[in-house]
């Protein structure tokens, strides 16, 4: 089979999935209105209340909030995938004479446009309520960089959990799980604020320096280790996770 034909069919079925998507008011107001709310909740009622160094509170909380924005949308790629596979979609999809890939290759793509979609309209809010970045074109390619290969390792999470979830309650457990780990990170408190096990944990766990990393680009200031680090977290995530769903997704065309 060649690969523009592999192509071809990803995007017909990256195109079904996102009329999932635009009819689901529910997906829309995760997506794009709980980021923004949660902006606006960190940034006028939180924000007088921490110490933050001098630094804008909008400016420190946005790198969580768009964290939090790709963990709630990928939660639903996770549910679109079990739903297609308890209904049968799946057997039906591999009875036709199209590329195999193109199936999970559709919730991929579909996760990845959505998410990016969500990022640009929470920093666009994240403009009009005091968030001033400084990055250059440098920073914006790299923080740009950062963020897809982040949404991509949360996706290939979502993807697997999709596969293996037995029922509807759980199947979005784990974007809970990684909240936790967001919330128990840098992203919307300072490390050396935090009790001295937490900041421990806080300090080797990935959402720091993915937040980090993401804080210091936009503002224009250099990223140094805390970038390859979160790289290195975001690149082995995805492999991790790339790997674990080709293998539950071949078991599941026996």
């Amino acid at each position: 089979m060649s690969i523009s034909y592999a192509l071809s069919d990803t995007a017909v079925m990256t195109g079904r999935v996102l009329k999932q998507v635009l009819r689901s008011l529910d997906t829309i107001i995760t997506v794009l209105l709980m980021p923004v709310a949660m902006l606006l909740a960190m940034n006028y009622v939180l924000g007088g209340a921490m110490d933050l160094g001098g630094m804008g509170t909008a400016d420190y909380m946005l790198p969580g909030v768009l964290i939090i924005c790709v963990l709630s949308g990928v939660a639903y790629t996770a549910y679109r995938l079990y739903v297609d596979v308890q209904k049968g979609i799946f057997e039906r999809f591999h009875s036709m004479p199209i590329a195999k890939s193109s199936i999970l290759g559709g919730h991929v793509l579909t996760s990845i446009l959505t998410n990016a979609v969500s990022i640009v309209a929470t920093t666009a809010v994240g403009l009009l309520v005091g968030f001033r970045p400084q990055a250059g074109v440098g920073g914006w390619l790299l923080a740009a960089l950062l963020i897809l290969l982040f949404i991509a390792a949360m996706t290939w999470i979502s993807v697997f959990f999709g596969l293996i979830t037995k029922s509807v309650e759980t199947v979005s457990v784990f974007s809970y799980l990684l909240m936790g780990l967001t919330f128990t990170s840098s992203a919307f408190a300072p490390v050396e604020s935090m009790p001295a096990a937490l900041a421990a944990f806080a300090r080797y766990q990935p959402m720091t320096p993915i937040a980090d990393s993401l804080r210091l680009l936009l503002l224009g200031e250099p990223a140094g280790t805390s970038l390859s680090i979160a790289l290195a977290w975001c690149i082995a995530i995805t492999a991790t996770f790339w790997l674990l769903s080709i293998t539950a997704y071949g078991k599941r065309q026996r």
